[in-house]
Parts: C-alpha cells; sequence; structure tokens
C-alpha cells in the first residue's frame, strides 16, 4: 500500500510526510494529515510481525505506541511526543520493562522467526535456554567471524550448561532494547521497534547496558535482579554486538573480541 491509500483508511488526506532519522533497517516518517492528526508510520518488509509484537506488548501493559493501523509494507502507530530523559522517565522505563517481563510464555523463542535487515533472526523452541542461546543467538554467527574468534565462540556455546541457568523464567523480552529504541516523554517512557521472544529477561538488560547507561531511577523502577547477573551480562551481549558486526562490519569486531574475553573463554 502507498501513502495515498491511507487516505481512505484515516478518512483525511495527507498534509506532509517527513522522514526521521534512523531507518537502518526500514523507512521511518512523520506522517501529518490534513485535519491534524500525527502519526508515525514505518515502511519495511516485517512491520507484520512488528505490529504481532508491539500488541502482545500492550497485552502485557507494557508501554508501548499503539498500532492505528497495518497492511502490506505498511505500520502506522500513534505519534509519540519526545522529551529529554529525566528521572521519572527512566524510572518509568524500568517499571515498564519489570511488566514486560512479568508475562510469561510457556517456552523460549517465539511463533515466528525474525530479522534484522539480511540477518536472519531464528526464533525455534529449544529444550532449555542454554541450547537455545547457543543455536539461535551464538552459533549462526560461526560463518561471518575469523577462524580464531569462531572457535572461541563454538568453545562458549559448549559452556553455556555451566554458566546459563537451564530454565529461567520464559519472559516476554523486548529483544533489542538500546537507548535508541527507549523514548522518553514528560515523566513517560516508550520501548519501540521490538524483535520479541520469550528468553532469559536478563537479555534486555544485558544490552540496555551495552548501548547505554541505565541511571539509578530506571533499576528502581525495575526492581530486584537475579544473583550473578554481571558474569551473565557478556554471554548475553555478545548476541548485538555480533549482529552489529554481521550488519555494520569490522568497526564492530573489537567489541566482539572484548566481550568474547569478558566471558572468559
Amino acid at each position: 500500500m502507498s501513502l495515498d491509500g491511507l487516505a481512505q483508511v484515516f478518512g483525511a488526506g495527507i498534509a506532509s510526510a517527513r522522514p526521521l532519522h534512523g531507518g537502518d533497517l526500514s523507512e521511518v516518517l512523520k506522517v501529518t494529515l490534513e485535519d491534524g492528526r500525527v502519526m508515525a508510520v514505518k515502511r519495511g518488509e516485517r512491520v507484520d510481525s512488528e505490529a504481532r509484537m508491539l500488541a502482545a506488548m500492550a497485552t502485557a501493559e507494557a508501554p508501548v505506541p499503539e498500532v492505528l493501523h497495518q497492511a502490506g509494507s505498511l505500520l502506522c502507530l500513534q505519534w509519540l511526543d519526545e522529551a529529554p530523559a529525566s528521572a521519572v522517565g527512566w524510572q518509568a522505563l524500568g517499571q515498564g520493562l519489570r511488566r514486560l517481563h512479568n508475562c510469561r510464555g510457556a517456552q523460549y523463542g517465539w511463533p515466528e522467526d525474525y530479522a534484522f535487515g539480511p540477518q536472519p533472526i531464528p526464533n525455534g523452541h529449544a529444550g532449555d535456554w542454554p541450547d537455545f542461546w547457543a543455536r539461535r543467538r551464538l552459533l549462526p554467527f560461526l560463518p561471518v567471524l575469523p577462524m580464531a574468534q569462531a572457535r572461541r565462540l563454538e568453545a562458549l556455546a559448549r559452556a553455556l550448561p555451566e554458566r546459563l541457568p537451564a530454565r529461567p523464567t520464559p519472559a516476554l523480552l523486548h529483544g533489542d532494547l538500546w537507548t535508541g529504541n527507549a523514548l522518553f516523554g514528560d515523566g513517560n517512557a516508550w520501548m519501540i521497534d521490538p524483535a520479541c521472544y520469550h528468553g532469559h529477561a536478563e537479555v534486555d538488560l544485558a544490552m540496555l547496558e551495552l548501548f547505554g547507561n541505565p541511571t539509578d531511577a530506571f533499576w528502581q523502577g525495575y526492581g530486584p535482579q537475579e544473583p550473578g547477573r554481571a558474569e551473565r551480562r557478556p554471554i548475553y551481549q555478545l548476541f548485538p554486538a555480533l549482529v552489529h558486526f554481521r550488519l555494520f562490519g569490522a568497526s564492530y569486531q573489537g567489541m566482539v573480541a572484548r566481550l568474547l574475553s569478558a566471558t572468559g573463554v
């Protein structure tokens, strides 16, 4: 569907459509209708999957933009007015993420696979959590790594049954929660651009720390953490680092090497 088709959906023509910053994996526009309504419109191959993920997050009472319309390659979302991050906003993000993680699945994974651009993200179920993390999140990257790093990654994958809990609660995860996917408003916070699946809640926390620095207010809002999280953090941070290495090249190879060293392999 072209943007022109939105006039029939919303009963008003398009006054303007302005590209927004970002858009590494999909095109994002700020669309203003002739009656003054404003929405965010995404164009991409997997916006139908994103709409289903946002619906699941909304059911968990997590703070996400409302899905206004989805058809074909178009996804229309509630427009969110941003403001600088504040202590209250960080606390709201922590509280919202805790609500998301309190929504539990029956098993690890997700009903459909996903992708970050050309990088497939397999979500098929696995018998236990170390197996899922090894086969679905780490080992798919072996072909793109230099041989020495690939061998270290294989060694880490073999050691995961001793490094990760066998069956942590299958929490509903955002799946791509870096600071750029957290929007702050006037005392509010929302999560956008999900890549949902069920897994260990610490995955979202680890990524948020990889590309940002959550404040004390965030941790107060989120609440208690599991013992031993610091030792597991680099294992979980390896996945987004590997994704960035695959998508954006050698500038992320140092991050992958640093995290492999941090795991002790």
